[in-house]
């Protein structure tokens, strides 16, 4: 199987990614989603050695890298624990491997690395800047044409930019969550309104709010676990008013 190539971001654009894992069965290769659409699934980083981990055996070992933007894991597993052994806590470095998730922890399965000088990291964030300008104007075109039916939208960003259908609806969920609406004030207004003293029950704040259901049950969740409201009975809400 041909290697995908190694891409230049940022830690943060891994961290916020969404994973996806791969099938041995199918041959198809785990992925990751940046926030702004890019396929990732081998990386070339460059950082800062901020921790190190060695076992008794030297059959394994992880580096931990931070390049200004977030910080992640690099584990190397047997004959590759040698190369990585030699790079210490301090170093500037390089480094190229696959993104992988185990036990919902992010990391990078070591490949290469090597020392690099400061020279090296400087002309590094530019690419990754440059990289990252067009990622967004691409980001930002998808974002102003989401009024479009979805299937045409894949189609277009995948005639004009090669984008795979995966990473327009990822897009395309990121947008959705950013428009959520927040109900939680007009909850707790509602309930400030209905209370006569022993609080209102859930199933009337639903009945009067038409709001969805699903949603006012979220919000309220939120408002109990915030300390905003408390339930003197079950299925009984009250505002917690603090004396000023």
């Amino acid at each position: 199987m041909k290697r995908n190539p190694a891409k230049k971001v940022r830690i943060k654009d891994i961290l916020e990614g969404k994973f996806f894992h791969g099938s041995k069965e199918g041959f198809k290769e785990s992925f990751l989603i940046s926030p702004f659409g890019q396929k990732i699934s081998r990386v070339n980083l460059v950082g800062s050695i901020v921790d190190k981990f060695l076992s008794e055996e030297e059959n394994f070992a992880s580096l931990t890298i931070d390049d200004g933007s977030g910080s992640i894991r690099v584990k190397a597993f047997g004959s590759d624990v040698e190369n990585l052994k030699k790079l210490e806590i301090g170093d500037l470095v390089e480094i190229i491997g696959k993104i992988k998730e185990f036990n919902a922890e992010l990391y990078i399965s070591f490949e290469i690395g090597r020392k690099v000088e400061p020279n090296f990291e400087i002309l590094r964030r530019l690419e990754v800047l440059k990289e990252l300008i067009k990622q967004k104007r691409i980001f930002d075109e998808i974002k102003g044409m989401s009024n479009l039916p979805e299937e045409e939208l894949i189609n277009y960003a995948r005639e004009k930019y090669g984008m795979e259908e995966e990473c327009v609806r990822f897009i395309l969920e990121n947008l959705n969550m950013d428009k959520k609406v927040d109900y939680k004030p007009a909850i707790l207004e509602l309930i400030k309104r209905l209370d006569e003293g022993e609080g209102v029950e859930i199933a009337k704040i639903i009945e009067l709010s038409n709001l969805p259901e699903s949603e006012i049950e979220s919000a309220i969740e939120e408002l109990l676990n915030s300390g905003e409201l408390f339930e003197p009975k079950p299925g009984i809400l009250k505002r917690v008013e603090y004396e000023v």
